[in-house]
Protein backbone atom coordinates (compact mmCIF):
# COMPACT_ATOMS: atom_id res chain seq x y z
CA UNK A 1 0.00 0.00 0.00
CA UNK A 2 1.19 3.23 -0.99
CA UNK A 3 1.48 5.44 2.49
CA UNK A 4 2.16 8.83 0.57
CA UNK A 5 -0.95 8.21 -1.33
CA UNK A 6 -3.10 7.09 1.36
CA UNK A 7 -2.43 10.51 3.14
CA UNK A 8 -2.74 12.62 -0.04
CA UNK A 9 -6.20 11.13 0.15
CA UNK A 10 -7.22 11.80 3.60
CA UNK A 11 -5.78 15.43 3.21
CA UNK A 12 -8.08 16.30 0.03
CA UNK A 13 -10.79 14.35 2.53
CA UNK A 14 -10.11 16.86 5.41
CA UNK A 15 -10.62 20.19 3.64
CA UNK A 16 -13.83 18.99 2.68
CA UNK A 17 -15.02 17.04 5.67
CA UNK A 18 -13.09 19.02 8.22
CA UNK A 19 -15.86 21.68 6.87
CA UNK A 20 -18.75 19.89 7.76
CA UNK A 21 -21.26 20.79 9.91
CA UNK A 22 -21.65 19.47 13.96
CA UNK A 23 -24.94 18.40 12.93
CA UNK A 24 -23.77 16.16 9.62
CA UNK A 25 -20.59 14.82 11.37
CA UNK A 26 -23.36 13.85 14.25
CA UNK A 27 -25.18 11.75 12.00
CA UNK A 28 -22.73 9.77 10.22
CA UNK A 29 -21.26 8.90 13.83
CA UNK A 30 -24.68 7.38 14.14
CA UNK A 31 -24.61 5.96 10.77
CA UNK A 32 -21.20 4.46 11.75
CA UNK A 33 -22.62 2.69 15.01
CA UNK A 34 -26.16 1.39 13.12
CA UNK A 35 -24.05 -0.08 10.22
CA UNK A 36 -21.55 -1.54 12.89
CA UNK A 37 -24.88 -3.23 15.14
CA UNK A 38 -25.92 -4.83 11.42
CA UNK A 39 -23.05 -6.98 11.57
CA UNK A 40 -22.92 -7.68 15.32
CA UNK A 41 -23.29 -11.61 14.48
CA UNK A 42 -21.01 -11.79 11.81
CA UNK A 43 -18.40 -9.38 14.02
CA UNK A 44 -18.74 -11.62 17.23
CA UNK A 45 -18.50 -14.62 15.78
CA UNK A 46 -15.11 -13.64 13.77
CA UNK A 47 -13.71 -11.68 17.11
CA UNK A 48 -14.12 -14.89 18.63
CA UNK A 49 -12.02 -16.92 16.22
CA UNK A 50 -9.40 -13.75 15.98
CA UNK A 51 -8.85 -13.39 19.80
CA UNK A 52 -9.97 -16.16 22.15
CA UNK A 53 -12.73 -13.36 23.72
CA UNK A 54 -16.24 -15.20 24.66
CA UNK A 55 -19.56 -13.96 23.57
CA UNK A 56 -20.47 -12.11 26.14
CA UNK A 57 -17.38 -10.10 26.91
CA UNK A 58 -17.66 -9.24 22.95
CA UNK A 59 -21.30 -7.97 22.95
CA UNK A 60 -20.30 -6.10 25.68
CA UNK A 61 -17.98 -4.08 24.16
CA UNK A 62 -19.10 -3.82 20.55
CA UNK A 63 -22.39 -2.33 22.55
CA UNK A 64 -19.79 0.02 24.15
CA UNK A 65 -18.38 0.20 20.88
CA UNK A 66 -21.72 1.57 19.43
CA UNK A 67 -22.60 3.65 22.50
CA UNK A 68 -19.56 5.81 22.56
CA UNK A 69 -20.04 6.64 18.60
CA UNK A 70 -23.75 8.11 19.74
CA UNK A 71 -22.23 9.66 23.00
CA UNK A 72 -19.76 11.89 20.31
CA UNK A 73 -23.12 12.57 17.92
CA UNK A 74 -24.37 13.72 21.18
CA UNK A 75 -21.78 16.27 22.21
CA UNK A 76 -21.38 17.70 18.44
CA UNK A 77 -25.20 18.66 18.85
CA UNK A 78 -24.39 20.25 22.59
CA UNK A 79 -21.85 22.10 21.04
CA UNK A 80 -19.99 23.54 24.16
CA UNK A 81 -16.92 21.42 23.48
CA UNK A 82 -15.67 23.85 20.57
CA UNK A 83 -15.14 25.99 23.88
CA UNK A 84 -16.40 29.24 21.88
CA UNK A 85 -15.25 32.52 23.92
CA UNK A 86 -16.86 35.86 22.44
CA UNK A 87 -14.83 38.58 23.62
CA UNK A 88 -16.59 42.20 22.37
CA UNK A 89 -14.85 45.31 21.78
CA UNK A 90 -14.44 48.67 23.96
CA UNK A 91 -13.81 51.56 21.44
CA UNK A 92 -14.18 53.45 24.21
CA UNK A 93 -10.72 52.22 26.62
CA UNK A 94 -7.42 53.88 25.87
CA UNK A 95 -5.64 52.05 23.43
CA UNK A 96 -9.43 50.64 21.73
CA UNK A 97 -10.19 46.69 22.74
CA UNK A 98 -10.64 44.65 19.56
CA UNK A 99 -13.36 42.27 18.97
CA UNK A 100 -11.54 38.71 19.58
CA UNK A 101 -13.43 35.27 18.92
CA UNK A 102 -11.97 31.96 19.70
CA UNK A 103 -13.27 28.61 19.25
CA UNK A 104 -11.56 24.59 18.82
CA UNK A 105 -11.16 23.85 15.25
CA UNK A 106 -9.80 20.15 13.70
CA UNK A 107 -5.92 19.57 13.12
CA UNK A 108 -5.93 17.80 10.22
CA UNK A 109 -5.45 14.07 9.42
CA UNK A 110 -5.38 11.78 12.17
CA UNK A 111 -3.37 8.56 12.01
CA UNK A 112 -4.66 5.65 14.91
CA UNK A 113 -2.80 2.43 15.15
CA UNK A 114 -5.72 -0.45 16.28
CA UNK A 115 -5.07 -2.29 19.80
CA UNK A 116 -5.36 -5.57 20.31
CA UNK A 117 -6.92 -6.00 23.35
CA UNK A 118 -9.73 -4.20 22.58
CA UNK A 119 -10.75 -5.26 18.78
CA UNK A 120 -13.57 -2.79 18.83
CA UNK A 121 -13.36 -0.09 21.60
CA UNK A 122 -10.34 0.73 20.79
CA UNK A 123 -9.09 -0.42 17.72
CA UNK A 124 -10.69 0.65 13.89
CA UNK A 125 -13.97 2.26 15.30
CA UNK A 126 -12.87 2.83 18.96
CA UNK A 127 -12.62 5.74 21.10
CA UNK A 128 -9.37 7.20 19.48
CA UNK A 129 -11.61 7.23 15.74
CA UNK A 130 -15.06 7.94 16.96
CA UNK A 131 -13.08 10.94 18.80
CA UNK A 132 -11.15 12.44 15.99
CA UNK A 133 -14.21 11.76 13.58
CA UNK A 134 -16.37 13.85 15.92
CA UNK A 135 -13.64 16.85 15.75
CA UNK A 136 -13.79 17.04 12.38
CA UNK A 137 -10.60 15.04 11.27
CA UNK A 138 -10.30 12.58 8.97
CA UNK A 139 -9.00 9.33 10.13
CA UNK A 140 -6.26 6.72 8.95
CA UNK A 141 -6.34 3.42 10.73
CA UNK A 142 -3.45 1.18 11.13
CA UNK A 143 -5.28 -2.31 11.65
CA UNK A 144 -4.01 -4.31 14.59
CA UNK A 145 -2.72 -7.72 13.38
CA UNK A 146 -4.22 -9.51 16.14
CA UNK A 147 -7.85 -9.49 14.18
CA UNK A 148 -7.28 -8.36 11.01
CA UNK A 149 -10.59 -9.87 9.64
CA UNK A 150 -12.68 -8.11 12.73
CA UNK A 151 -11.06 -4.49 11.64
CA UNK A 152 -11.95 -5.26 7.61
CA UNK A 153 -15.51 -6.18 8.42
CA UNK A 154 -15.79 -3.02 10.85
CA UNK A 155 -13.87 -0.74 7.86
CA UNK A 156 -16.42 -1.80 5.88
CA UNK A 157 -19.22 -0.53 8.24
CA UNK A 158 -17.16 2.80 8.40
CA UNK A 159 -17.30 2.52 4.78
CA UNK A 160 -20.94 1.97 4.04
CA UNK A 161 -21.65 5.05 6.39
CA UNK A 162 -19.65 7.49 4.63
CA UNK A 163 -21.04 6.16 1.19
CA UNK A 164 -24.94 6.67 2.86
CA UNK A 165 -23.92 10.19 4.20
CA UNK A 166 -22.14 11.63 1.46
CA UNK A 167 -18.81 12.21 2.31
CA UNK A 168 -15.70 12.30 1.03
CA UNK A 169 -14.34 8.43 -0.09
CA UNK A 170 -10.84 8.68 2.01
CA UNK A 171 -12.77 10.01 5.12
CA UNK A 172 -11.85 6.84 6.81
CA UNK A 173 -9.23 4.78 5.50
CA UNK A 174 -7.87 1.44 6.54
CA UNK A 175 -3.83 0.53 6.41
CA UNK A 176 -3.02 -3.67 6.32
CA UNK A 177 0.44 -3.43 5.53
CA UNK A 178 2.61 -5.00 8.15
CA UNK A 179 5.57 -4.08 9.89
CA UNK A 180 7.07 -1.14 11.66
CA UNK A 181 8.39 0.90 8.40
CA UNK A 182 4.65 1.22 7.97
CA UNK A 183 4.13 2.72 11.13
CA UNK A 184 7.30 5.01 11.05
CA UNK A 185 6.26 6.18 7.18
CA UNK A 186 2.20 6.98 8.99
CA UNK A 187 3.36 9.02 11.44
CA UNK A 188 6.37 10.73 9.83
CA UNK A 189 4.30 11.98 6.49
CA UNK A 190 4.39 15.40 6.39
CA UNK A 191 0.21 15.48 5.90
CA UNK A 192 0.10 13.41 9.14
CA UNK A 193 -1.46 16.13 12.21
CA UNK A 194 -1.45 13.86 15.01
CA UNK A 195 -1.97 10.12 16.32
CA UNK A 196 -3.43 7.88 18.82
CA UNK A 197 -1.89 4.38 19.46
CA UNK A 198 -2.86 2.03 22.60
CA UNK A 199 -0.32 -0.53 23.43
CA UNK A 200 2.96 -1.18 24.53
CA UNK A 201 5.43 1.35 26.40
CA UNK A 202 8.18 0.44 23.20
CA UNK A 203 5.85 0.62 20.80
CA UNK A 204 4.75 3.98 22.02
CA UNK A 205 7.72 5.89 22.47
CA UNK A 206 9.05 4.68 18.98
CA UNK A 207 6.05 7.01 17.79
CA UNK A 208 6.66 9.65 19.64
CA UNK A 209 10.04 9.62 18.68
CA UNK A 210 9.02 9.38 15.11
CA UNK A 211 7.01 12.48 15.70
CA UNK A 212 9.48 14.73 17.23
CA UNK A 213 12.22 14.13 14.39
CA UNK A 214 9.85 15.31 12.24
CA UNK A 215 10.37 18.77 10.35
CA UNK A 216 7.28 19.77 12.13
CA UNK A 217 6.80 17.80 15.16
CA UNK A 218 3.05 16.51 15.68
CA UNK A 219 1.30 15.11 18.70
CA UNK A 220 1.42 11.42 19.87
CA UNK A 221 -1.67 10.53 22.60
CA UNK A 222 -0.53 6.83 23.27
CA UNK A 223 -1.72 4.68 25.91
CA UNK A 224 1.48 2.79 27.09
CA UNK A 225 1.71 1.35 30.78
CA UNK A 226 0.71 1.08 33.73
CA UNK A 227 0.71 -1.40 37.29
CA UNK A 228 -2.17 0.41 38.76
CA UNK A 229 -1.30 0.44 42.16
CA UNK A 230 -3.81 -0.54 45.08
CA UNK A 231 -3.01 0.40 48.73
CA UNK A 232 -4.64 -1.50 51.55
CA UNK A 233 -5.19 1.12 54.50
CA UNK A 234 -5.05 -1.23 57.90
CA UNK A 235 -7.94 -0.09 58.86
CA UNK A 236 -10.05 -1.36 56.24
CA UNK A 237 -7.80 -4.56 55.97
CA UNK A 238 -9.17 -5.40 59.34
CA UNK A 239 -12.49 -4.82 58.71
CA UNK A 240 -12.55 -7.10 55.41
CA UNK A 241 -9.75 -9.09 54.12
CA UNK A 242 -11.87 -11.22 52.96
CA UNK A 243 -13.49 -9.49 50.85
CA UNK A 244 -10.88 -7.46 49.41
CA UNK A 245 -9.39 -10.72 48.36
CA UNK A 246 -12.58 -11.65 45.78
CA UNK A 247 -12.33 -8.08 44.89
CA UNK A 248 -9.28 -8.09 43.38
CA UNK A 249 -8.72 -11.75 42.29
CA UNK A 250 -12.35 -10.76 40.20
CA UNK A 251 -10.25 -7.75 38.76
CA UNK A 252 -6.78 -9.25 38.59
CA UNK A 253 -8.18 -12.22 36.54
CA UNK A 254 -11.07 -10.30 34.53
CA UNK A 255 -10.14 -10.94 30.71
CA UNK A 256 -7.00 -13.12 31.73
CA UNK A 257 -5.66 -10.06 32.95
CA UNK A 258 -5.38 -7.98 29.44
CA UNK A 259 -6.60 -4.83 30.49
CA UNK A 260 -4.87 -1.22 30.60
CA UNK A 261 -6.08 -0.91 34.20
CA UNK A 262 -5.42 -4.95 35.42
CA UNK A 263 -4.31 -3.80 39.31
CA UNK A 264 -0.55 -5.38 38.84
CA UNK A 265 0.76 -4.06 42.33
CA UNK A 266 -1.00 -4.12 45.85
CA UNK A 267 0.96 -2.39 48.80
CA UNK A 268 0.39 -2.72 52.36
CA UNK A 269 1.54 -2.52 55.98
CA UNK A 270 2.84 -6.40 57.17
CA UNK A 271 0.89 -8.31 59.80
CA UNK A 272 -2.45 -10.70 60.12
CA UNK A 273 -4.52 -8.69 58.29
CA UNK A 274 -2.06 -8.81 55.39
CA UNK A 275 -1.39 -12.70 55.63
CA UNK A 276 -5.24 -13.33 55.77
CA UNK A 277 -5.75 -11.28 52.56
CA UNK A 278 -3.25 -13.44 50.93
CA UNK A 279 -4.56 -16.78 51.60
CA UNK A 280 -8.08 -15.54 50.69
CA UNK A 281 -5.92 -14.42 47.58
CA UNK A 282 -5.06 -17.28 46.92
CA UNK A 283 -8.05 -19.54 47.45
CA UNK A 284 -10.04 -17.43 44.90
CA UNK A 285 -7.67 -17.31 42.51
CA UNK A 286 -7.42 -20.85 42.45
CA UNK A 287 -11.35 -20.58 41.83
CA UNK A 288 -10.75 -19.53 38.31
CA UNK A 289 -10.15 -21.23 35.28
CA UNK A 290 -7.49 -20.29 32.68
CA UNK A 291 -8.06 -19.28 29.05
CA UNK A 292 -6.27 -18.84 26.30
CA UNK A 293 -4.82 -15.03 25.96
CA UNK A 294 -5.15 -12.87 23.00
CA UNK A 295 -2.51 -14.04 20.99
CA UNK A 296 0.66 -15.68 21.03
CA UNK A 297 2.68 -12.35 21.14
CA UNK A 298 0.95 -11.10 24.54
CA UNK A 299 1.40 -15.11 25.79
CA UNK A 300 4.95 -15.38 25.31
CA UNK A 301 5.53 -11.82 26.45
CA UNK A 302 3.46 -12.81 29.40
CA UNK A 303 5.71 -16.16 30.51
CA UNK A 304 8.79 -14.49 29.96
CA UNK A 305 8.19 -11.64 32.08
CA UNK A 306 6.82 -13.57 34.56
CA UNK A 307 9.55 -15.82 34.15
CA UNK A 308 12.17 -13.13 34.71
CA UNK A 309 10.50 -12.06 37.87
CA UNK A 310 10.03 -15.48 39.52
CA UNK A 311 14.08 -15.99 39.50
CA UNK A 312 14.90 -13.16 41.66
CA UNK A 313 15.79 -13.88 45.44
CA UNK A 314 13.83 -11.47 46.92
CA UNK A 315 10.26 -12.55 45.00
CA UNK A 316 8.78 -15.22 46.68
CA UNK A 317 5.18 -17.10 45.54
CA UNK A 318 1.90 -16.65 46.56
CA UNK A 319 -0.46 -18.66 43.96
CA UNK A 320 0.20 -19.43 40.60
CA UNK A 321 -2.85 -20.77 38.89
CA UNK A 322 -5.00 -19.17 36.09
CA UNK A 323 -2.89 -15.63 38.17
CA UNK A 324 0.67 -15.44 39.28
CA UNK A 325 0.53 -13.97 42.56
CA UNK A 326 4.02 -13.29 43.97
CA UNK A 327 5.14 -10.92 47.41
CA UNK A 328 8.57 -9.01 47.96
CA UNK A 329 9.19 -6.50 50.75
CA UNK A 330 9.11 -3.01 50.18
CA UNK A 331 12.77 -2.11 50.52
CA UNK A 332 13.49 -4.86 47.68
CA UNK A 333 10.71 -3.29 45.47
CA UNK A 334 12.65 0.12 45.36
CA UNK A 335 16.07 -1.26 44.92
CA UNK A 336 15.01 -3.23 41.74
CA UNK A 337 13.43 -0.94 38.78
CA UNK A 338 12.14 -4.81 37.16
CA UNK A 339 9.49 -4.76 39.88
CA UNK A 340 8.09 -1.93 38.84
CA UNK A 341 7.50 -2.32 35.75
CA UNK A 342 4.21 -3.50 33.54
CA UNK A 343 3.70 -7.36 33.29
CA UNK A 344 0.57 -7.47 30.59
CA UNK A 345 -1.45 -10.12 31.91
CA UNK A 346 -2.67 -11.89 34.47
CA UNK A 347 -0.14 -10.86 37.68
CA UNK A 348 -0.07 -8.70 40.61
CA UNK A 349 2.52 -8.24 42.79
CA UNK A 350 2.25 -7.44 46.54
CA UNK A 351 4.44 -5.48 48.19
CA UNK A 352 4.81 -6.07 52.30
CA UNK A 353 5.58 -2.43 54.06
CA UNK A 354 7.06 -1.76 57.33
CA UNK A 355 4.24 0.68 58.12
CA UNK A 356 2.41 3.89 56.49
CA UNK A 357 5.96 5.45 55.72
CA UNK A 358 7.03 2.76 53.99
CA UNK A 359 3.85 2.50 52.32
CA UNK A 360 4.19 5.86 50.93
CA UNK A 361 7.92 5.60 50.08
CA UNK A 362 7.35 2.49 47.96
CA UNK A 363 4.49 4.69 45.79
CA UNK A 364 6.71 7.34 45.72
CA UNK A 365 8.83 4.98 43.98
CA UNK A 366 6.63 4.29 40.60
CA UNK A 367 5.85 6.31 37.73
CA UNK A 368 2.99 7.68 36.17
CA UNK A 369 -0.26 5.72 35.94
CA UNK A 370 -3.40 5.16 34.77
CA UNK A 371 -5.29 4.31 37.90
CA UNK A 372 -4.50 4.45 41.54
CA UNK A 373 -6.54 2.54 44.46
CA UNK A 374 -7.13 3.40 48.27
CA UNK A 375 -9.34 0.04 49.99
CA UNK A 376 -9.88 2.10 53.15
CA UNK A 377 -11.86 3.07 56.01
CA UNK A 378 -13.77 6.68 56.31
CA UNK A 379 -10.85 6.65 59.45
CA UNK A 380 -8.01 5.34 57.02
CA UNK A 381 -8.82 8.27 54.79
CA UNK A 382 -8.52 10.51 57.48
CA UNK A 383 -5.26 9.57 59.31
CA UNK A 384 -3.89 8.74 55.65
CA UNK A 385 -4.40 12.11 53.55
CA UNK A 386 -1.12 12.04 52.29
CA UNK A 387 -1.09 8.76 50.40
CA UNK A 388 -4.37 10.27 49.40
CA UNK A 389 -2.91 13.38 47.76
CA UNK A 390 0.24 11.58 46.63
CA UNK A 391 -2.47 8.94 44.09
CA UNK A 392 -4.03 12.13 42.78
CA UNK A 393 -0.57 13.07 41.75
CA UNK A 394 0.47 10.03 40.52
CA UNK A 395 -2.23 9.01 38.56
CA UNK A 396 -5.33 9.72 36.42
CA UNK A 397 -7.96 8.12 37.97
CA UNK A 398 -8.02 7.65 41.77
CA UNK A 399 -10.39 5.14 43.13
CA UNK A 400 -12.09 4.47 46.64
CA UNK A 401 -12.91 0.83 47.55
CA UNK A 402 -13.70 0.02 43.95
CA UNK A 403 -11.10 -2.14 41.60
CA UNK A 404 -9.22 -0.57 38.92
CA UNK A 405 -10.75 -2.04 36.00
CA UNK A 406 -14.29 -1.25 34.19
CA UNK A 407 -13.68 2.20 33.01
CA UNK A 408 -17.06 3.99 32.32
CA UNK A 409 -17.18 5.66 29.15
CA UNK A 410 -18.89 9.07 30.02
CA UNK A 411 -17.79 12.84 30.40
CA UNK A 412 -16.55 12.56 34.05
CA UNK A 413 -13.50 9.92 32.67
CA UNK A 414 -9.91 10.30 32.69
CA UNK A 415 -8.23 7.66 31.27
CA UNK A 416 -4.51 8.94 31.01
CA UNK A 417 -1.99 9.70 33.69
CA UNK A 418 1.39 10.79 33.84
CA UNK A 419 4.48 9.13 31.61
CA UNK A 420 4.83 6.05 31.08
CA UNK A 421 1.28 5.63 31.70
CA UNK A 422 0.25 8.31 28.93
CA UNK A 423 2.35 10.65 26.25
CA UNK A 424 0.46 13.58 27.71
CA UNK A 425 -0.84 13.27 31.22
CA UNK A 426 -3.43 16.39 29.81
CA UNK A 427 -5.70 14.36 28.13
CA UNK A 428 -8.07 11.38 27.98
CA UNK A 429 -8.30 9.00 25.94
CA UNK A 430 -12.39 7.42 27.28
CA UNK A 431 -14.96 10.20 27.82
CA UNK A 432 -16.18 13.53 25.75
CA UNK A 433 -13.00 15.45 26.66
CA UNK A 434 -11.15 12.82 24.60
CA UNK A 435 -12.11 15.24 21.37
CA UNK A 436 -9.94 17.88 23.10
CA UNK A 437 -6.49 16.11 21.78
CA UNK A 438 -7.60 16.34 18.29
CA UNK A 439 -7.99 20.23 17.93
CA UNK A 440 -6.25 23.56 18.72
CA UNK A 441 -7.71 27.14 19.14
CA UNK A 442 -8.07 29.30 16.71
CA UNK A 443 -9.23 33.28 17.49
CA UNK A 444 -10.92 35.23 15.16
CA UNK A 445 -10.32 38.91 15.21
CA UNK A 446 -12.41 41.73 14.22
CA UNK A 447 -13.99 39.49 11.52
CA UNK A 448 -17.95 40.33 10.31
CA UNK A 449 -20.43 38.54 11.91
CA UNK A 450 -21.31 36.93 8.54
CA UNK A 451 -17.79 35.63 8.04
CA UNK A 452 -17.52 33.93 11.63
CA UNK A 453 -18.20 30.18 12.04
CA UNK A 454 -21.49 29.43 13.21
CA UNK A 455 -20.85 28.73 16.77
CA UNK A 456 -19.37 32.55 17.34
CA UNK A 457 -21.61 34.68 15.81
CA UNK A 458 -23.89 36.53 17.72
CA UNK A 459 -27.10 34.80 17.29
CA UNK A 460 -25.95 31.35 17.79
CA UNK A 461 -27.68 29.23 20.73
CA UNK A 462 -24.89 27.19 22.03
CA UNK A 463 -23.51 28.12 25.16
CA UNK A 464 -20.92 30.44 25.21
CA UNK A 465 -18.44 32.80 27.02
CA UNK A 466 -18.64 35.97 26.82
CA UNK A 467 -17.30 39.09 27.86
CA UNK A 468 -19.85 41.81 29.39
CA UNK A 469 -18.32 44.58 31.13
CA UNK A 470 -14.83 42.97 31.01
CA UNK A 471 -16.99 40.54 33.18
CA UNK A 472 -17.27 36.29 32.51
CA UNK A 473 -20.49 35.38 31.52
CA UNK A 474 -21.71 32.15 30.58
CA UNK A 475 -24.52 31.83 28.07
Amino acid sequence: MNIHQVMQQSGEAFAAYGKASAAQRAVFLETIAAAIEARREALTTITHEETNLPAARLNGELTRTTGQLKMFAGLLREGSWVSAVIDTADAQRTPPKPDTRKMSVPLGPVVVFGASNFPYAFSTAGGDTASALAAGCTVVVRAHFGHPRTSALIFEAMQEAVKTCGLPPHTIQHVTTPGNETGKELVTHPLTAAVGFTGSLSGGTALMRYASERAAPVPVFAEMSSINPVLLLPGKLKEDAPGLARKLAASITLGMGQFCTNPGLIIAVEGEGLELFKDSLADEIRKFAPQPMLHEGITRNYETRTAAVAVLDAVRPVVENVAMIQTVEAKDFMEDTLLREEIFGPYSLIVQCHDAEEMQQVLNSVQGQLTATLMATGEDLHQHADLLENCTRIAGRVIINEVPTGVEVCAGMVHGGPFPATSDPRFTSVGTSAIQRWVRPVCYQNFPDQLLPEALQNANPLRIWRTVNNEWTNT
